[in-house]
């Protein structure tokens, strides 16, 4: 179900505008997040490479006894691009789906899909600008929100169904459900995944846009959502979701950060933030135990 994002184009831009909040100058220390329990159920530019296992110069992620590569596959109307990381071993392995902050599908993104197969998971970080020649085609990186913003909300569900798609036919992935983990303008997208594909069975977003209350009976997986306590534009409408969300009772948690701002996982920012960043994996990896490959 894509119900009420079917051609909105205000969705993309408040999605991308929501990503963007000033930045504080208070104190940066963690604190002890605030932790919400709803309901407690049984939680490179060019053409692709070859999968290769070794290091990566820049990689944060050792990328020892994985496989990494850029993929490509046809999908209705375009050529999807992305980042595929998995454990090195046969499998299969249960999969995540990853969802990049509106810079696009950044080095930074790979490294996150790097860890998630550290965890023993394949990790497949879709690029939403692959019509426009992927992210890396993008000479001038200002403009990758705008050209975000121009697509349609519903085609960012698409893509990411899609790739899920493409997923359960390689050999590697465990094919009867899937997590899914996006950041910025990718937790909007990462809640929109939820309502529209049922397989998501466990999903994280940081930050991220929501979507109207009325939307959220579509979701079938549980949902751990993990905020900042500076970022009051996000965070003004969490009382709405979370209400709906026990009404509902779904499986729901969300974490908030004090005294941390909008973007504070991403380790090549300037709002980063160590502490939280490193409880904040922790956190999602967990849920995924608990939702994901536990189930």
């Amino acid at each position: 179900m894509i119900a009420g994002i079917v051609g909105s184009l205000t969705l993309a831009e408040s999605l991308l505008v929501a990503c963007t909040p000033a930045v504080s100058n208070g104190d940066s220390s963690v604190g002890t997040p605030e932790r919400t329990n709803t309901t407690t159920p049984a939680m490179s530019s060019g053409q692709p490479e070859s999968a290769s296992d070794g290091e990566d110069p820049q990689a944060t992620e050792p990328t020892s006894g994985l496989a990494s590569r850029e993929v490509e596959f046809p999908v209705t109307d375009a050529m999807l691009r992305a980042y595929l990381a998995r454990p090195a071993g046969a499998g299969p392995h249960p999969a995540v789906l990853l969802c990049h902050e509106n810079r696009g599908l950044t080095e930074h993104i790979r490294d996150v899909a790097r860890r998630l197969a550290s965890a023993g998971y394949v990790g497949l970080a879709v690029d939403l600008l692959s019509r426009q020649g992927g992210t890396e085609a993008v000479a001038d990186s200002s403009q990758i929100p705008g050209m975000l913003s121009n697509q349609p909300p519903d085609q960012f569900v698409r893509d990411f169904t899609d790739g899920w798609r493409w997923l359960q036919s390689q050999p590697q992935v465990r094919p009867d459900g899937v997590g899914m983990v996006g950041f910025c303008f990718g937790g909007g997208v990462t809640w929109r995944v939820s309502i529209g594909l049922s397989e998501v069975r466990a999903a994280v977003p940081f930050y991220g846009p929501h979507p109207d209350p009325s939307e959220l009976a579509s979701i079938q997986g549980a949902v751990l959502a993990i905020y900042a306590g500076r970022d009051d534009r996000i965070n003004q409408s969490i009382p709405a979701i979370e209400a709906e969300m026990q009404r509902l009772g779904k499986p729901y948690e969300k974490v908030i950060y004090p005294n941390t701002d909008h973007g504070f996982h991403n380790d090549t920012g300037s709002r980063y933030d160590a502490a939280a960043a490193t409880d904040a994996w922790a956190r999602t990896l967990a849920w995924f135990e608990r939702y994901l490959r536990g189930s």
